[in-house]
């Protein structure tokens, strides 16, 4: 169950006693806090680790009585009830953790089925009758005790064997024998289920060696005795496959359990279901008839649904331990009026005394399902778009993060080159497909046995394990509605070995910044939220950078799953355009005032060529072509350039001669055209013919040389 032990003198003072704990299985030990002790007044009777109710008990005696102390909330707020101790007892922790104890000595034997919080004394009997109710009154010696997960046993110096079997309801013995077995080094333990062996050792005067003397003492056969007028078992048949197993119990899951009985006929026996740990762990049963036997009996089912006690929403909050806190209880089923005849055989075995009704015990861990895993959804990979080829992934492919765009892990200084990454394609598989400019959240899957159980909706964080920073966050801590500050990777590191990274920020140190907190004020309401997940809506922006980024995903959500949930994935971001080197809005300033006067340009360049001030501009340009020419040293260059030039003049030329005999022409037309007018409105009733001919001829005799 546990590497932990304590060392301790036991009827030392409190406080003032040095106690010692060991969480490697005594390897090494260290001085518990006194202060831990401090609380505690009158004499040491042991330290014990109470797996049944994750508690650590402290028995502490004063005045000649003793009560159990506990260290872990709620237990800790009260003491179990205190009994009458005269004498050191040896404290004996039973198999199966499902918390009953036996406290003895020579002269006193007690028992509890709660670890400690209730001790009670046990009862002797002879056939049906109460010898004592307390073995202090019998006026016996006890010589050795015996026990097993159910039964036990103890033999006195007066040669008396008792036997019973320990129960939630009450403990009582009846005496099997009286003959000459005990001796100063008998000993006596159980074999099997009802079946003990007193051994007695027995000197060789020729050798060192012993033998031994086994007597075994069959209970059944003895209690079959009718002189004993023991009542038969009134259960034949109590079974359930959750025998040896331990289930588990994670944050906000359900565990049912069944079992099956067989009563006997005309008897009515009272099934009982006991948690060990009901702080932690809580349950409804229900029973139902089940069919009946080949020989008619019925059959009934006993149903039993599990979940943590905080989720019932029955208990009050100061009876519940902390739901962050993981726990071990035992789930018990037994019959609570049954016989001293119950004696545990194997099932189904019919006779007047026999059935199986051993207790149906299993153990509880409420806390992590190792079973349960996440996976971030990959639907759409840059494989499956064409971007990148799995086949060049898997051949240790490598990729180039630059220096502006990461930070060391450590963070000690600056990054001062780029770095070379090896992609592990065998662990990433292929990278989820992000575009830059959306923002992203990843869809988080949790599994359970290799079936998908849910999305999950908890609160997580997100790393870049290479030191890539070109990425930030949706919200701030204003508009997630904080309360308090929230938390950072600022406060947090990575922790890295050769095998696995592993976040430093968990369930564990995690504090949410939807809760006040005295402590920690929201001071800076406009810096980044990191969380997603849980009640935001927050989401990654990446910035204008195109690549692999490789995330540690963390679940911190204390109440999702007492599990540290994390996994590794990566992403390829596209569509970002090549960084700007200068400022847009600089870009387009320049872009517009060069368009403008480009503009300009081409309307008031040809205006100023027609003015005498152009023309001598013209004149000074063919001056300084031509100097430039007669510096050039290659003759058929300087040939070849002055033709050009002179081609280019005259054809400048022609187009300045048509163009003024254009102007001219309109002129000319335009001013006849005026005439012509002018004729009409004094002689409206000309022939069109006559002024036809007179246009004619108009035309014919002014006509343009």
């Amino acid at each position: 169950m546990t590497n932990k032990m304590f060392a301790y003198l036991q009827g030392g003072p409190l406080p003032g006693t040095n106690v010692y704990i060991s969480d490697n299985g005594g390897f090494s030990f260290q001085l518990l806090e006194a202060q831990k002790l401090a609380a505690f007044d009158g004499t040491l009777g042991g330290i014990f680790y109470f797996h049944s109710m994750s508690q650590v008990g402290i028995l502490v005696i004063k005045q000649g009585s003793a009560k159990f102390f506990y260290t872990e909330y709620p237990l800790n707020q009260s003491a179990g009830i205190s009994f009458e101790y005269n004498q050191f007892l040896d404290v004996i922790i039973k198999p199966c953790q499902r918390g009953f104890l036996i406290l003895w000595s020579q002269t006193s034997l007690l028992v509890s089925p709660n670890a400690g919080q209730i001790v009670d004394t046990v009862r002797l009997k002879k056939g049906k009758t109460t010898v004592t109710t307390d073995i202090i009154k019998a006026n016996i010696t006890i010589h050795s005790v015996a026990w097993n997960n159910y039964e036990m046993a103890l033999l006195t110096r007066e040669d008396l064997m008792f036997y019973g079997s320990q129960n939630y309801l009450g403990t009582e013995l009846i005496q099997l024998l009286k003959q000459s077995l005990w001796s100063e080094t008998t000993g006596l333990f159980f074999k099997d289920g009802g079946m003990l062996e007193v051994l007695t050792p027995v000197p060789d005067s020729s050798s060192p060696a012993f033998d031994f003397l086994k007597c075994t003492v069959n209970v059944q056969a003895i209690l079959s005795d009718p002189t004993l007028e023991i009542e038969p078992c009134n259960v034949e048949v109590l079974e359930s496959n959750m025998i040896d197993q331990m289930f588990t119990i994670d944050m906000n899951s359900k565990l049912e359990l069944s079992a099956l009985f067989v009563p006997r006929p005309g008897k009515s026996p009272i099934p009982l279901v006991m948690v060990s740990n009901p702080h932690s762990l809580g349950f409804e049963a229900s029973i139902s008839e089940f069919g009946n036997t080949f020989d008619g009996s019925y059959k009934y089912k006993l149903e039993i649904e599990l979940q943590q006690q905080h989720h019932w929403g029955t208990a009050d909050h100061t009876f519940t331990t902390s739901i962050k806190r993981n726990a071990i209880s035992s789930v018990t089923v037994d019959i609570a009026d049954k016989t001293t005849a119950c004696v545990d055989l194997k099932p189904l075995v019919r006779a007047p005394l026999r059935g199986l009704v051993k207790p149906l015990s299993t153990l509880i861990s409420v806390g992590c399902d190792l079973t349960k895993k996440i996976i971030v959804q990959n639907k759409i990979s840059a494989c499956s778009m064409g971007i990148l080829d799995p086949v060049q992934l898997q051949r240790n492919y490598t990729y180039t993060i630059e220096k502006e765009a990461y930070d060391p892990v450590n963070h000690e200084a600056e990054a001062q080159d780029d770095l070379l990454v090896f992609y592990p394609y065998k662990d990433l598989g292929c990278p989820r497909l992000v575009y830059y400019d959306k923002p992203w959240r990843p869809v988080v899957e949790l599994w359970k046995n290799g079936i998908l159980e849910e999305i999950m909706n908890a609160e997580y964080v997100l790393t870049e394990v290479n030191g890539i920073v070109t990425y930030s966050y949706s919200l701030t801590a204003a508009t997630a509605n904080c309360r308090s500050q929230p938390q950072n990777w600022s406060n947090f590191n990575l922790f890295t070995d050769a095998d696995s990274i592993v976040s430093i920020w968990n369930r564990e140190n995690y504090i949410s910044c939807h809760e006040d907190n005295k402590d920690n004020p929201l001071l800076w309401p406009n810096v980044e939220y990191q969380i997603l997940g849980g009640r935001t809506d927050n989401r990654v922006i990446f910035g204008q950078r195109n690549g692999i980024y490789t995330f540690l995903l963390s679940v911190v959500d204390p109440y999702y799953s007492y599990c540290n949930l994390d996994t590794t994935f990566s992403v390829y971001v596209y569509g970002a355009l090549p960084v700007a080197m200068f400022p847009p809005v600089l870009s387009i300033f320049l872009l517009v005032v060069t368009t403008l006067l480009t503009v300009w340009l081409a309307y008031i360049v040809p205006i100023k060529l027609q003015t005498e001030q152009g023309q001598h501009f013209k004149v000074v340009c063919s001056q300084v072509c031509n100097r430039f020419l007669c510096v050039c040293t290659c003759g058929w260059v300087h040939l070849r350039l002055q033709r050009w030039l002179h081609h280019k003049m005259q054809q400048w030329l022609r187009r300045r001669v048509q163009w003024s005999v254009q102007c001219r022409l309109q002129g000319w037309l335009r001013s006849r055209r005026v005439r012509d007018q002018a004729e009409q409105t004094l002689h409206p009733h000309a022939s069109k013919t006559e002024r036809g001919s007179e246009k004619a001829k108009d035309t014919d005799t002014n006509e343009p040389q």
